[in-house]
């Protein structure tokens, strides 16, 4: 593989990996956006080529798989702005958003062999989404000891637009989108210890 060819595998596996962490946040919403981009033929920015999927997932793009993936995007968020429930769909959604973070590494990497990319995208994908996903729950649980549950739902709502504008910007404009979850991982990280010193300083009351 010479440095041509490269280069677009790096943007994919980059693209990939933001598609990732947004699965960590909302399973299913990445996918959808994935399959809706490779229906409509949307256009990277910075290439100026067509989205693309990997020949072996090109179901992302059919009516079913988009149907699906559409009631689902509407459950998850609705059932996400529900005090307990939310806590719920998180430990359900342990497993289920590192194979959607799997599933849109591996649907991204149109220059890999299916196998290859299906290999990838269960490493890279599934620990990305993983680890957003943790995360994500710690800071919603330590937010609802803190605040009664009243802080949830605009928790849910700040997820909603990260993983929409995340996802966006993944498939139209790759390093936009990695720079944008960057600096929200470490605003994650910042509000996880920020959490974590107030519960001890309660605790220790």
């Amino acid at each position: 593989m010479d440095a041509q060819q490269l280069v677009p595998l790096a943007m994919q596996i980059l693209a990939g990996a933001a598609l990732a962490a947004c699965c960590g946040l909302r399973a299913f919403l990445p996918p959808f956006l994935v399959g809706l981009a490779a229906r409509t033929g949307v256009t990277r920015l910075a290439f100026g080529d067509a989205f693309s999927l990997n020949p072996a997932f090109d179901w992302l793009a059919s009516s079913p798989a988009l149907v699906v993936f559409g009631v689902a995007v509407v459950f998850e968020i609705a059932a996400d702005k529900i005090p307990a429930v939310d806590h719920a769909l998180d430990l359900v959604q342990t497993w289920v958003r590192p194979i959607a973070g799997a599933l849109v590494v591996a649907s991204t990497l149109t220059d890999l062999d299916p196998l290859w990319a299906t290999v990838v995208g269960l490493v890279l994908g599934g620990s990305v989404a993983g680890g957003v996903h943790v995360a994500k729950a710690q800071i919603r649980l330590l937010s609802t000891l803190g605040t009664g549950g009243i802080a949830s739902p605009v928790l849910s709502l700040i997820e909603d637009l990260l993983a929409l504008v995340g996802s966006a910007l993944a498939i139209v404009a790759t390093l936009l989108a990695v720079v944008l979850i960057a600096v929200g991982l470490m605003l994650t990280w910042s509000l996880v210890r920020r959490f974590r010193r107030r519960a001890g300083r309660f605790a220790a009351r």
